[in-house]
């Protein structure tokens, strides 16, 4: 599974007071504030608790069914600090998040570049989206904000089936363990960018279009590596680092768009 923040397995302790129990939310407190996660099974899991920040400040705790509550909330304790960090830094990024209204002059993006939204209004015309240079220019019978949003979703889908297609065959070049092109579909996903089911079939977000290829390399590559390794195990590390060999900067890259695309 490839979340749209960091996965973070090894962090330095941080100090925190007394943590606390309520169905399946758990609570923390990291100096004056209160934390809430939640805390998921995971399925064919090794021994390792994973803690997971969102961009929308969930912070999701999966661990193994045999992992009782005193051991979760070990593990957050002594990812408290790193926990605190990423909600700081993803609530600053809110803050200057502006919701879209999908009217000309807003930033909307492809394959990393930046483009200007153009609105254009014309009763006899056939409705439709064109990339032009440095703009994104949507025609429209009567303008609207849904039916523009509505769009500008069905056109990115389209052009994410296609890039990811052509992505994901220059992809099976490098991870020679895949012996059969896996199947592929695109699903809007609020907190990924890709996952991979148990029997390899790989789920892209249509909103990773709007990043630049090596980007989408790397979530391909990362869901291809859990055809081999379904679990972030160090076998699964290794080969990422086989097929990309820089993919944390690529990742960190690519969490730093996130408020950009959404």
């Amino acid at each position: 599974m490839t979340a749209l923040a960091e996965v973070m397995e090894i962090a330095g302790a941080g100090h925190t007071r007394e943590c606390s129990l309520k169905d399946n939310t758990l609570y923390f407190s990291y100096g004056d504030e209160r934390i809430a996660f939640e805390h998921v099974k995971r399925v064919q899991a090794t021994g390792k608790i994973l803690i997971k920040v969102h961009p929308d400040c969930r912070v999701v705790v999966s661990a193994p069914e045999d992992a009782d509550d005193a051991a979760i909330l070990a593990a957050v304790k002594k990812r408290a600090r790193w926990i605190y960090e990423q909600l700081r830094d993803f609530r600053k990024q809110m803050e200057h998040v502006t919701p879209r209204q999908y009217i000309s002059g807003e930033s909307h993006y492809y394959l990393g570049k930046q483009y200007v939204l153009k609105v254009l209004e014309a009763p006899d015309t056939v409705q439709g989206v064109k990339l032009l240079r440095g703009s994104i220019e949507v025609t429209v019978r009567s303008k609207s904000a849904a039916k523009v949003q509505a769009l500008l979703s069905e056109w990115y889908k389209t052009r994410a089936k296609e890039v990811f297609s052509r992505r994901l065959d220059a992809m099976l070049e490098q991870t020679l363990w895949v012996t059969e092109r896996p199947p592929m579909r695109i699903l809007t996903m609020q907190t990924q960018w890709g996952s991979c089911s148990p029997n390899g079939r790989i789920t892209l977000n249509p909103h990773l279009v709007k990043a630049p290829r090596e980007c989408i390399d790397y979530v391909i590559l990362h869901e291809l590596c859990h055809i081999a390794e379904h679990n972030h195990s160090e076998r699964f590390y290794r080969l990422m680092n086989q097929v990309m060999p820089k993919w944390e900067k690529t990742k960190e890259r690519l969490d730093g768009m996130v408020n950009k695309f959404f």
